[in-house]
């Protein structure tokens, strides 16, 4: 796969890790510390999960193709409806300053990288591209989500918007889940 194919990739990827980082950006609860550990969680896993599906990808290639969407939009649009309870409750407590939740999304949006392992790299024959493929897409992963986090900060500024920022971003990541479970 040549570079202008893998950037097209790894960029495509992305963009549900971006649309994540817009919706938890809008949040003022959320601080900038979490942004980045959100961020770097999101371009890990992105690489991580990359590298496995490519790694195992020709073991597992007839095996597994639609259940890791399921799975990473339940998770999803159940984080969704989590925000929406918290932000009627009004609880203190930020539902996604729990450490837990670097963990559960970074992953749950990554799995979309191990099922693209799985089904577009796994011909790389030499290990060495398995290992940039997946930084590539880490990385792109981690600018993305970070530009992301940038533009929310500026749609924070507007009332409306934060206002109501647990039902919007959690009203996006439900959506964003179904959207991912039903495609």
């Amino acid at each position: 796969m040549d570079i202008n194919c893998l950037i097209i990739v790894s960029i495509a990827l992305a963009m549900d890790a971006s649309a994540i980082a817009l919706s938890i950006g809008i949040n003022s609860s959320v601080k900038r510390y979490n942004k980045v550990v959100f961020a770097i969680s999101f371009g890990f896993f992105q690489f991580l999960l990359s590298f496995l599906g490519i790694y195992f990808g020709v073991l597992f290639e007839h095996y597994i193709t639609s259940i890791p969407n399921i799975i990473g939009g339940m998770i999803i649009a159940f984080t969704g409806v989590f925000m929406i309870k918290d932000g009627m409750e009004q609880k203190d407590q930020c539902l996604l300053l729990n450490p837990k939740m670097y963990l559960v999304l970074g992953i749950s949006v990554s799995i979309d990288a191990l099922v693209v392992g799985f089904t577009v790299f796994h011909h790389m024959e030499k290990f060495y591209m398995i290992v940039v493929s997946s930084v590539t897409i880490g990385i792109v992963t981690l600018f993305l989500s970070i530009c992301a986090f940038f533009l929310s900060r500026y749609m924070r500024r507007i009332e409306l918007i934060s206002k109501y920022a647990d039902y919007i971003g959690g009203i996006i990541l439900l959506l964003f889940g179904l959207k991912m479970i039903f495609s």
